[in-house]
């Protein structure tokens, strides 16, 4: 590696977290530190932005390990692989929903963790290359998404958001002062966004329809924006305006 990953390592036994520490180290990865309080890896992942959360999910006290990865998500999307012991089922299908990267059981098996780690890495690296699949360069949350820009996951809140056009095998979102370039495609945005307040209106563009200024018979307007309304996606947008 070009420079080393750096783990968060979040455990609240300290005999098991600095054995997965050294572990970590010896593997050739760099630990930024041990947290055993959901609240204290909040706030180590805001100050440092891991490459990787190794998370229990049976935290003691007010954060268990799956609220904590949703806090940490709000502000950083962060690769999850979590650390599971006699895990009840409910505490499994909500670690589920936070998309992690793996699960991996207690007592470690030294080279699971490895390959685990590995798998990960291998897509870290996809990701900085340009060449993974969709699913952390584009995170749809309930009201924001997550994109990557300029090598970070950069937060948009979905009511920011005017429109997005495409551009080849590209999409641009727009947004009232900036506009941003995703290495997607509109039917892909089409098909993560459409259950929220975006709507494909043309070949080449979805809009939010919360922002929308003046709906003509072949056109829209955002702001000073015009944008062309295909004959069959008019009668989708006008059944959608009246319930908004």
């Amino acid at each position: 590696m070009d420079s080393k990953i750096k783990v968060l390592v979040v455990e609240d036994d300290m005999i098991i977290a600095a054995n997965i520490s050294m572990q970590l180290t010896n593997l050739g990865y760099e630990v930024t530190g041990i947290e055993t309080r959901g609240e204290d890896a909040i706030e180590h992942a805001r100050e440092n932005s891991p490459d990787i959360i190794l998370m229990d999910i049976n935290l003691r006290g007010e954060l268990d390990g799956v609220e904590t990865v949703l806090r940490i998500h709000e502000i950083l999307v962060i690769p999850i692989i979590y650390l599971t012991a006699n895990t009840d089922e409910a505490s499994f299908k909500r670690a589920k929903e936070t998309h992690p990267f793996a699960f991996v059981p207690k007592p470690l098996n030294t080279i699971q963790l490895q390959r685990t780690f590995e798998l990960v890495v291998q897509h870290i690296r996809l990701v900085k290359d340009g060449k993974s699949s969709e699913n952390i360069t584009l995170k749809v949350l309930d009201d924001r998404i997550f994109i990557r820009h300029k090598g970070r996951m950069v937060k948009l809140l979905l009511a920011d958001i005017l429109y997005i056009e495409a551009d080849r095998n590209y999409c641009r979102i727009v947004t009232q002062g900036n506009a941003f370039v995703l290495a997607t495609t509109l039917k892909t945005m089409q098909e993560r966004l459409s259950k929220l307040v975006f709507l494909r209106v043309h070949r080449s563009y979805m809009v939010n329809i919360t922002k929308l200024d003046v709906v003509a018979e072949n056109h829209l307007e955002i702001g000073r924006k015009v944008i062309p309304i295909a004959k069959m996606h008019r009668g989708t947008l006008l059944s959608r305006l009246q319930t908004i």
